[in-house]
């Protein structure tokens, strides 16, 4: 459960976050779009939101609307900013948000081009326009200074907004992500995988079967991988369908697979936390190389999780992060 916020992001690109924020009876105020059973979300009509055929469905432009007051005790809360990673959603924050028990204000970012958020045909997609976003994202919601809780591609958002401005940043907690150079190899991997998808799905039950299963790039039955998937798909008549762009997708990969990113980490000056699976996609060593060149750096793993670590296992990554996040947001 959580309450929906409309923002405004670089270059008035139409956001929305999600107030994860507990209330007195330990859950958030209004609902996600994104069921917990996987059923898909639906997107927002506007000119994000292609009819089936790809045909654009007219929305007049509209004023900024007033962001309504945060209840009670939520705005003077440390702030907590959670960003997914690419093809995700504010929503897959959901099961490891709930077992967070101190007194944050939590909330997680659809970013631009994913979930319900605006997904503009022309971008742009860059690293700046990402970081951009969140830091626009961090002062309209009163946030800062925020602790970034960043998973792969949001992750290298949170940490580059870090670096270029510490005044908005209290703390940061880095979850699966690696700074090294991924190279051209991986993006034709990725533009090859895209390709293999057979959409549209006729199912729900088959976008859990093929992304839990039948992908080329799943080595054992992944039911919680299917899962994940099905939490960004929504139903056209045609059948089930991404909720982003995958070319929008790729072109967001493709700004920052080539380089490496060791110097913005380095400049980093908060506390870091630095979490990955034991199965997950960054590995020991670099993780290690990663806390050693942050100057505050620390170290978590989480036992038999893979890269969706927060979502696959959200009480050990509870478990993992809570005691960080309580210890640099206790005054």
């Amino acid at each position: 459960m959580a309450r929906r916020l409309d923002v405004t992001g670089a270059d008035g690109v139409r956001l929305t976050a999600w107030d994860h924020t507990a209330g007195p009876a330990g859950r958030g105020a209004g609902e996600h779009p994104a069921a917990p059973d996987g059923r898909g979300i639906v997107p927002q009509p506007g000119p994000d939101t292609a009819r089936p055929g790809g045909r654009p469905v007219p929305r007049p432009a509209r004023a900024p609307q007033q962001l309504p007051p945060a209840p009670e005790g939520r705005a003077s809360a440390p702030g907590v900013l959670l960003l997914h990673g690419l093809m995700g959603h504010g929503g897959h924050w959901a099961p490891a948000v709930r077992r967070l028990t101190g007194g944050h204000r939590i909330v997680a970012l659809d970013q631009r081009g994913h979930g319900a958020s605006e997904k503009p045909a022309a971008g742009p997609f860059t690293r700046e326009a990402y970081v951009a976003d969140a830091a626009a994202v961090v002062e309209q919601l009163g946030l800062g200074p925020v602790t970034l809780v960043g998973h792969s591609m949001g992750a290298l958002t949170a940490w580059q907004l870090a670096a270029e401005r510490p005044d908005l940043v209290r703390a940061l907690v880095i979850c699966d992500m690696r700074a090294s150079a991924l190279g051209a190899a991986s993006q034709r991997a990725w533009q090859d995988w895209f390709r293999r998808w057979p959409a549209p799905f006729p199912s729900l039950e088959a976008v859990h079967r093929w992304f839990g299963d039948e992908d080329p790039w799943v080595e054992t039955p992944n039911p919680a991988r299917g899962a994940f998937y099905a939490e960004v798909m929504a139903e056209h008549p045609d059948g089930w369908r991404p909720v982003f762009d995958p070319e929008q997708m790729l072109t967001s990969r493709e700004t920052w697979v080539h380089d490496a990113h060791w110097d913005s980490l380095a400049q980093v000056r908060c506390p870091t936390l630095v979490v990955r699976g034991l199965d997950g996609e960054l590995g020991r060593a670099e993780a290690q190389e990663m806390v050693r060149v942050l100057p505050h750096g620390a170290y978590a793993e989480i036992p038999d999780a893979g890269h969706l670590l927060h979502y696959t296992h959200p009480e050990a990554w509870s478990e993992a992060v809570e005691p960080f996040l309580n210890g640099v947001l206790t005054p």
